[in-house]
């Protein structure tokens, strides 16, 4: 049986922890097999939001990263990275222009668009400057959220070259991979939207198409598809989404939110309820229809989280489960881990250290990360 690690008594909580050696191996094996398929590894950085951390990312391959928001890429073209794209369709307006604008000139950039107004307001603002940038024409592979349907593709991409934008290529996030079994299809319905459009805009007389897709759940899919490059986010840390899928363990998880009991309710014959002093102010309120509680705990696979309100967490135990103490540390898992960094202002990093047999060992800090990122939605 595999003990829990000791979080010491020092560490206030609600506190969000960083297995420094679980998070490298997360990155150093997707970045494996990603370059194994014959890909290029951007990762989001929305899930994350920290420069450290996309350095390592980095150092391991990563081309460049992705963001969602202009605030996003400024803060990491800040911290040195030179190829950034923002995978969303843009409307630029007065204040945004001329941010777009620095950007081109400090770093490889690219940005999304799924609509011709949206390619012809994007050169308005930008002017003589246009061709500084990559556009990205955005595809809805079945997620059905932004993108234009596959056959709509090669007519925003004709008003791009006409208006004086650079066509870099087509991505697409096939969102719909998110629940159980569900990745492989995802997969299927990516390859076809962007093969589809990649032969539309062939014919049009664009070549060297970046196709850019792939999420988490769809990076561990058995077979590639046809994306050029892949933009998972949440595999540097996994959740209780991806335990949920299957597509990681318990020993994948690099962020928890240590958390301390407050209240105990024992049951008769064993087990019962606590409460933890993490809400949703840390652990965000994400529950998909699919997923089994509001979050897990670590190193106690049979509890469940079945409330959340803003500063606590309820956490029911099957009866003859031991039921921890008032006190006690217990490691969240999140639902969503893409929530939990834009909450706080800082993670600690900590490893594993003096673990045996007969001891679960003790975290030591390692390290404290701002998260720099945070805050940075526009």
């Amino acid at each position: 049986m595999t003990l829990a690690p000791t979080i010491r008594e020092s560490l206030q909580t609600p506190e969000v922890l960083i297995d420094l050696d679980i998070l490298q191996r997360n990155i150093n094996e997707l970045a494996g097999v990603v370059a194994a398929r014959g890909q290029r590894l951007r990762p989001h950085a929305k899930t994350h939001k920290i420069t450290q951390l996309a350095e390592l990312q980095l150092a391991a391959g990563a081309c460049g990263l992705t963001v969602a928001t202009v605030g996003e890429a400024e803060t990491f073209a800040e911290a040195g990275v030179q190829d950034l794209f923002i995978a969303y369709p843009l409307w630029v307006g007065k204040p945004m222009a001329p941010r777009i604008k620095a950007l081109a000139g400090r770093t490889r950039l690219r940005v999304g668009a799924d609509s011709v107004e949206g390619v012809l307001n994007l050169a308005d603002w930008l002017g003589v400057e246009a061709g500084s940038l990559g556009v990205m024409i955005e595809l809805d592979s079945g997620h059905h959220r932004s993108g234009t349907a596959p056959e709509g593709a090669a007519e925003i991409a004709r008003a791009a070259r006409t208006a004086g934008l650079r066509v870099d290529g087509l991505f697409t996030f096939p969102g719909h991979g998110y629940g159980p079994g569900a990745a492989t299809g995802a997969v299927d319905d990516e390859s076809r939207a962007l093969s589809d459009a990649a032969r539309d805009l062939r014919a049009a007389g664009f070549g060297d198409l970046e196709l850019s897709g792939g999420s988490t759940p769809t990076a561990h899919a058995l077979e590639p598809g046809v994306a050029t490059e892949v933009r998972p986010g949440v595999y540097v840390f996994n959740d209780a989404q991806q335990l949920e899928m299957g597509h990681c363990g318990f020993a994948d998880i690099a962020l928890t939110v240590a958390s301390t009991v407050v209240s105990r309710r024992p049951a008769p014959h064993g087990g019962g309820q606590v409460v933890l002093d993490a809400g949703t102010k840390v652990l965000g309120g994400d529950r998909p229809s699919w997923v089994s509680g509001f979050a897990r705990i670590l190193w106690s696979p049979e509890a469940r989280v079945t409330a959340l309100s803003e500063h606590h967490a309820t956490v029911d135990f099957p009866e003859a489960s031991r039921l921890p103490l008032q006190g006690e540390k217990l490691q969240v898992i999140p639902n969503h881990v893409c929530l939990v960094p834009n909450l706080v202002d800082a993670v600690t990093v900590v490893r594993r250290e003096g673990a045996d047999s007969g001891a679960g060992g003790a975290y030591r800090v390692v390290d404290r990360w701002t998260v720099a990122a945070r805050g940075r939605n526009s």
